[in-house]
């Protein structure tokens, strides 16, 4: 039978363990997240935290939901998770940059009678939207 002091340090050997590799697992989270937010600024010229914080201001996630904005929960809209892998964006328009920028700013125009409202998205707004919209998964 083992003493109490060997369980104690088997079970602290084995937390300490754990730990490390939840913590070696965050860090690469973290840097794939970095990398996938700095491809998406340099697609978009615009920068995921502002798009983040634009999108809860333009009320997108009464519509949408997208992770990461805890007012984003909204059913009327299609989520914006894996946005980045869609073929098309609004029902009509390749998915790029541009188009993205374009139906965040005018659907009106490349969709009369849409569904989704003309909001006044600011072309600087709009960038940020669009980069924060590429990395959601």
């Amino acid at each position: 039978m083992r003493s109490r002091r060997a369980r104690i340090g088997w079970t602290l050997t084995i937390l300490l363990a754990a730990g490390a590799a939840g913590a070696a697992a965050y860090a690469e989270y973290r840097a794939d997240r970095q990398q996938l937010e700095r491809q998406a600024e340099a697609m978009t010229g615009g920068s995921v935290a502002r798009g983040k914080t634009a999108f809860a201001r333009y009320g997108c996630g009464s519509c949408h939901s997208a992770s990461g904005v805890p007012q984003a929960s909204g059913k009327v809209g299609p989520p914006m998770t894996g946005i980045a892998g869609r073929a098309i964006i609004g029902g009509r328009l390749d998915n790029r940059p541009d188009n993205l920028r374009r139906w965040i700013e005018d659907p009106q125009g490349v969709s009369p009678g849409t569904a989704m409202p003309d909001l006044g998205v600011t072309p600087a707004d709009s960038r940020d939207i669009a980069a924060f919209l590429y990395t959601q998964s």
